[in-house]
Parts: structure tokens; C-alpha cells; sequence
């Protein structure tokens, strides 16, 4: 079978993209075919697959399935990469357009010279913050604001956010000595968090400032994390370490995204996404 594809990344977090306004793939097959694109020995390599596709909600639509197969809801690198496929490609005229996510549609607004799309501005919605909506075990209308939270032997505290989908945000003192790779998948799936959760772990460096690290749910350490840097910033702000309004520089492991939730209970995401390559990926499918 083959499939024509574009790898892009934002920030390092790397996707497969199909572009399925001229072709389909039998739905049965998606979660077999997000977990061998992915494979670096045996595929492309990448953190997982997502589909660009027509909407009858938005200007075009994503769906994300992560490296395991699993299907994710949000993810805010990938719709910075959507944006500049869709723009670069005539999938949309405008450069302010809307994109329909399993979360919900989200507003993107492409910067661009001489049709290169450089970087993108993201409306990443409102936070959802109590613990049915994230969701968490315990009082269903209740925030998780700095709680008491052990794993391992390891006493630890918590803030959870959803960004349309789960993240935990732990922040410790030194960034290099957060114990993501220990930790990382004990607390993804973790019976606390009943739809799994990603896992970030935040140094606070001033009140506009900070370095980010994350183990994603179904697809482990990646480079960047959209989403999950917008929930560390709000994350952030709910423990009075940066102010709301304020643009907040976020260090991730494969760049920097200048977030900021504003008075307005949205959160803006700004970043890059780059094109690798493009290709025919030769899919054997499994019988």
C-alpha cells in the first residue's frame, strides 16, 4: 500500500501527516499504521501520526493518533504544523482560520513571507481545571493546585490542567535532576488519572521565564509539547509564580513557545513548525 506523507515537526515533536482531502485510509487501519510510521528502524520515525482532513465545523480538521496507536484529542505542535501544511498547500486562503480537533475547534493565525509559513499563533481555548473535566479521581468539582501527590516513594506536588486533554505538572528546583525518565511512565498511568495524564516537569526561572520537560502520554519523552507547556504556564499562575497577561518564555527540550493565558481565559500559543521531508511511505499491512 502506498501512502504519501509529510513529516513536520514543531519544536522537535515530530508527526507524520496525511493529507486525506484526496484519499482515505480504512479507519480500522489507523492505529496499526500510526505504530509503524513511527518506528525508526522499521518506518519513518516519528512521535506519531495525524490526519489532516476536510471539516464541515472548521476550514480543515486534525486527528492525532500517538506512537502507541492510541488516538489523542489535542496537540498543540501539531496544530501549529496543520496550520502551515494547510496555508502552504491552498487547504485554506486565509491566514486567520479555524481547525477542528477532537477537543474542539481551535483559531490559528499563520505568519508568513512569500507563502513560507514561519511561525504560528494558536488559540488554545480555556483551561479546564476541575477534576471531572481534567479528569481525576477525587471531589469532581474540586481543583488540583499544588497537592500532596506520592509515587514511588517520591513525595511529590501536583496542579493538573486539561488543555483538552490530561497533563500533570510537577515543578522542582533544577530541571536536569527531574526525575522524568523514573517517574515519567509510573504517573501516566497511574489509576489517579482514570484516562492516563502527560507528565511535566517545570524549573521556574523568573516570573516570564521557564525550562520544561515532558513524558507524553502514549508516546513517552518527546522534544515539545504545545499543550503541555500551556498547562504549565497556567500551572504556573494557579501557584502564584507568574502572572496572568504575561507572555511566558517556555523552554522545551526542542525550543522555545512564548505562552500567555490571558484575562480573557484564553491561553495563546506561539511558535515555529518546520517541514522535514515528503515522500511514499511503502506500507506492508499486517494480516
Amino acid at each position: 500500500m502506498e501512502i504519501p506523507f509529510t513529516k513536520m515537526h514543531g519544536l522537535g515533536n515530530s508527526y507524520i501527516f496525511l493529507n486525506v482531502f484526496d484519499y482515505e485510509v480504512e479507519e480500522e487501519l489507523l492505529a496499526n499504521l500510526a505504530i509503524d510510521v513511527s518506528d525508526m528502524n522499521t518506518g519513518i520515525g516519528s512521535d506519531g501520526l495525524i490526519l489532516i482532513h476536510p471539516s464541515e465545523q472548521a476550514e480543515v480538521g486534525m486527528r492525532i493518533f500517538n506512537k502507541d496507536g492510541s488516538e489523542g484529542r489535542n496537540c498543540g505542535n501539531g496544530l501549529r504544523c496543520v496550520a502551515k501544511y494547510a496555508y502552504e498547500h491552498g487547504l485554506v486562503k486565509n491566514k486567520n482560520f479555524q481547525i477542528e480537533t477532537k477537543a474542539g475547534n481551535v483559531s490559528a493565525e499563520v505568519q508568513e513571507k512569500d507563502g513560507i509559513v514561519h511561525e504560528v499563533i494558536v488559540d488554545m481555548g480555556s483551561p479546564l481545571l476541575s477534576r471531572e473535566e481534567i479528569p481525576m479521581v477525587g471531589e469532581a468539582s474540586s481543583q488540583v493546585v499544588g497537592e500532596t501527590f506520592e509515587v514511588s516513594h517520591h513525595p511529590l506536588e501536583v496542579t493538573a490542567v486539561s488543555m483538552g486533554n490530561p497533563h500533570a505538572v510537577f515543578f522542582v528546583d533544577s530541571i536536569e535532576e527531574a526525575p522524568l525518565q523514573e517517574l515519567g511512565p509510573l504517573i501516566t498511568n497511574d489509576a489517579r488519572f482514570p484516562e492516563g495524564v502527560n507528565v511535566e516537569f517545570v524549573e521556574i526561572l523568573s516570573d516570564t521565564e521557564m525550562h520544561f520537560r515532558v513524558w507524553e502520554r502514549g508516546s513517552g519523552i518527546t522534544q515539545a509539547c504545545g499543550t503541555g507547556a500551556c498547562a504549565a504556564v497556567v500551572a504556573g499562575i494557579l501557584n502564584g509564580f507568574i502572572q496572568r497577561d504575561e507572555e511566558v518564555v517556555v523552554h522545551l527540550s526542542g525550543g522555545d513557545l512564548t505562552i500567555t493565558w490571558a484575562s480573557d481565559n484564553k491561553v495563546w500559543m506561539q511558535g515555529k513548525a518546520e517541514t522535514t521531508i515528503s515522500g511514499t511511505f511503502y506500507w506492508k499491512r499486517k494480516s
